[in-house]
Formats: C-alpha cells, sequence, structure tokens
C-alpha cells in the first residue's frame, strides 16, 4: 500500500477543524463600549451555539467547529481585557477623539480604540496600529510622525476630545 493513502483518514478530519484565531501579543486596551461589543458577541456565539448543537444529527458540525473557535477567542478577549477610561486631559489616550491635519491640511478626526473594536471606515483605530502609536500621548499643537508603509507623514494634533 502506498504511504500516499494511509494518512487520508486524518487528513480529512484535519480539514474540518477551523484554525486558530491568534491573540495579539499587545495589550488588551479597551473602551467601556468595545469591552461592551466583546461580551456581546460571547453572548451571541453562545446562543449560536446552542441552536446548533440543539439540531443534533442535522447540525453543520463544520458551523459548530467555527463557532467554538470563536468563542474560545471572545472569551480570552474579554477575560484578558483592560478597561481604560478615556479621562479628561491635554495628552492623547486610548479611547480619545483626536482630531489632526497631514502637511496638505487635509483634516481627519479619529477615536483610538482596543484592536477588536477597531474600524477604520467608521474613524475607530487600533491604539496600537502605526497611526494611533504616532497620536498616542500628543498633545494639541504637536507635530508627530505617522510612519507608513508608503512613506512617513508629519501630522498636526489640532484637537483632542472624551469619547
Amino acid at each position: 500500500m502506498s504511504r500516499a493513502f494511509v494518512n487520508e483518514d486524518n487528513a480529512a478530519a484535519q480539514a474540518d477543524q477551523p484554525v486558530e484565531r491568534q491573540i495579539s501579543a499587545q495589550p488588551n486596551y479597551v473602551t467601556p463600549a468595545g469591552l461592551a461589543q466583546l461580551q456581546a458577541r460571547v453572548v451571541e456565539l453562545q446562543q449560536l451555539h446552542s441552536q446548533q448543537s440543539a439540531q443534533g444529527e442535522r447540525a453543520d458540525k463544520q458551523r459548530i467547529a467555527d463557532i467554538e473557535r470563536d468563542l474560545r477567542y471572545f472569551n480570552q478577549r474579554v477575560q484578558s481585557a483592560q478597561i481604560v477610561m478615556p479621562s479628561d486631559c491635554d495628552q492623547v489616550r486610548i479611547g480619545h477623539w483626536v482630531t489632526f491635519a497631514d502637511e496638505h491640511g487635509h483634516e481627519q478626526r479619529v477615536q483610538l480604540v482596543g484592536e477588536d473594536q477597531a474600524d477604520a471606515a467608521s474613524g475607530l483605530i487600533n491604539w496600537g496600529s502605526p497611526l494611533g502609536r504616532a497620536l498616542l500621548g500628543a498633545k494639541v499643537g504637536d507635530e508627530v510622525t505617522w510612519k507608513r508603509p508608503v512613506g512617513d507623514v508629519a501630522i498636526e494634533v489640532l484637537a483632542i476630545e472624551l469619547g
């Protein structure tokens, strides 16, 4: 018998196992809204798991495995969450809204949030991203360098607001 056929059953079984979601090495700082989103996601996944499991033999085994993987991930994110309460201060912190302008005068407004809450299209920027790291700790009037793969950009902090 050829070796090519020996592990065929094992390969098929492993194909059904979803790849684990990677946990970031950076601290899991979250805003209160970010923690609420994580907790809501856990509840949603628990409900989906119950619904799928209740189907017994008709349940989609791959769907259950995906839900269980996501539950492990989000439970771990809730457990490791470190809530950052935005405070009224003169330096950019997690949870603050920041208005800045680039060297061409183009203004942008973003909020620094935890990585699970980040949504660039909504202006929610991961504090650990290049833009987040450039803004973190800056004060109104400071010029900081946003290090981007396509080239560095000098930006000026125009306003800092509580989230």
